[in-house]
């Protein structure tokens, strides 16, 4: 029985492993995702079969629960919204890590000392757990709105930050030689360590949100990796490596694709709460050209090359559908028409693609920046639907700006521009964006939707 137990876990960890790897192209990712929850599938089943649980009650209850949660969730969350859910699910996995090793060393105390490497493992369980359930509520709290998505800032906020952190590793050490207190001393580490996941994710900015999801991703991971050597269980071991390696490997990209460090998205505090700013009637001392609906499909209509680029103005306007009519239009007339995606264009890696693929846009069609950013410059339409930071000039040659060095999608050198947003509003990171001014540049003032839908009627007129 052993035997089997050991080959149903590697047989787990082989579909977690290959899910993984299918999850790196949008083509795969609904496969990727079928066998890691096959995966997660099988090494949940062999777990509590290999554990000899006596009573299942409560964790067949936990499960109906759970499983009528997450498809309540699938079926009403919007598109939109998908950011907050993956911050919110990486919450509760830090919260549920936490709880675990909590539990199990209630359970080790009892028993009689506690070994030092488990204890460590403890420790680490709880204080990543509790970091990661509390910044993630933060995080999901800015995303929906519930409080400002500006940095929230304030004198010695790194010391602080600090300090939490190395009372939070003290008092563990404290456990190691006053074991008589030791619950308390973990309790005592929960809330320190939760009041410092809410310190270190509240002076990050909008701007950051899509690489600080992807670490609180790999902080879910690293909890989970270390409740399962708490609980001497390979399988949680593995997975948890898996999405703690994956995320910061993640993050990493993303950090890149901004040419900022992470120190820098953590400690900066750039962003904005909602990409306000300057409005379209406050503009006075620069002229833009403002086109109508029925001027750009003129327009539109006798582009040969068109290379849209979707922001998080489309996702908010939920306008995915009708962009892809009228893309469907335009090819039908003879257009070549294509999309470039930005690494951190959305709220989270990955946003658009997976937006425009519930709109079902050919894969084919999906460029990445570095694919498609040289063919800008033979390309008669740049059509730019909701983005901002992403298409800024200023991050070539603005230094003092906190767009500067980030690599953006080369709109600009498109023979005509034509952008599609609600005002001329800052984008996330706060800075204004010279190329709403550029006289090639076609400003279409309104709700994305709105807008792109009355452009459908008039191709289709």
């Amino acid at each position: 029985m052993q035997t089997l137990t050991y080959m149903i876990y590697l047989l787990a960890a082989v579909l977690f492993i290959l899910g993984l790897k299918k999850l790196s192209s949008p083509k795969t990712a609904r496969r990727g995702n079928q066998l890691s929850m096959l995966g997660m599938f099988l090494a949940v089943v062999i777990t509590l079969f290999d554990k000899q649980i006596l009573d299942f009650s409560h964790i067949i209850l936990g499960m109906v629960i759970g499983a009528a949660i997450g498809a309540i969730s699938a079926r009403k969350v919007e598109m939109t919204a998908m950011p907050q859910m993956v911050a919110i699910f990486n919450g509760f996995g830090g919260g549920a890590s936490a709880l675990v090793a909590f539990s199990e060393y209630e359970v080790l105390r009892l028993q009689g000392p506690t070994e030092l490497n488990v204890l460590l493992t403890v420790v680490l369980s709880v204080l990543i757990g509790s970091v990661t359930f509390t910044g993630s509520l933060i995080a999901f709290s800015k995303l929906q709105g519930i409080m400002r998505g500006a940095p929230i800032v304030y004198g010695m906020q790194k010391a602080v930050n600090f300090l939490l952190l190395a009372l939070s590793l003290g008092v563990g050490v404290g456990m190691a030689f006053n074991p008589t207190l030791g619950a308390t001393l973990l309790l005592a580490i929960v809330i320190l360590s939760a009041v410092l996941g809410v310190l270190l994710v509240i002076p990050i900015g909008g701007a950051d949100m899509p690489v600080v999801i992807a670490l609180l991703n790999s902080y879910s991971g690293l909890a989970a990796a270390s409740t399962g050597f708490v609980l001497h269980n390979n399988m949680l071991i593995i997975s948890g490596a898996l999405v703690g390696a994956s995320g910061l490997i993640l993050t990493n990209i993303m950090c890149k694709a901004m040419n900022r460090s992470l120190g820098n998205v953590l400690f900066a505090g750039v962003g904005t709460d909602d990409g306000g700013g300057v409005t379209h009637e406050a503009s006075e001392e620069k002229q833009v050209t403002d086109y109508t609906s029925e001027d750009a499909a003129m327009i539109l209509e006798s582009a040969q090359s068109v290379i849209i680029v979707p922001g998080y103005g489309l996702a908010v306007a939920q306008a995915q559908h009708i962009l892809q009519e009228m893309a469907m239009l335009m090819e039908e007339r003879g257009a070549k028409v294509r999309y470039a995606i930005h690494p951190v264009a959305g709220r989270m890696p990955g946003h658009m693609n997976v937006l425009l693929a519930e709109a079902n846009v050919s894969y084919d069609l999906l460029s990445e920046m570095d694919e498609i950013n040289d063919d800008f410059q033979s390309t008669d339409v740049a059509l730019v639907i909701g983005a901002n930071d992403v298409i800024n000039p200023a991050a070539r040659y603005k230094k003092d700006s906190p767009l500067y060095g980030m690599p953006i999608l080369n709109v600009d050198k498109a023979r005509s521009v034509m952008i599609v947003k609600r005002s001329l509003g800052v984008g996330f990171a706060g800075e204004a964006n010279e190329l709403f001014y550029d006289p090639k540049t076609m400003m279409v003032f309104g709700d994305a939707k709105k807008v792109v839908t009355e452009l459908v009627h008039t191709l289709k007129g």
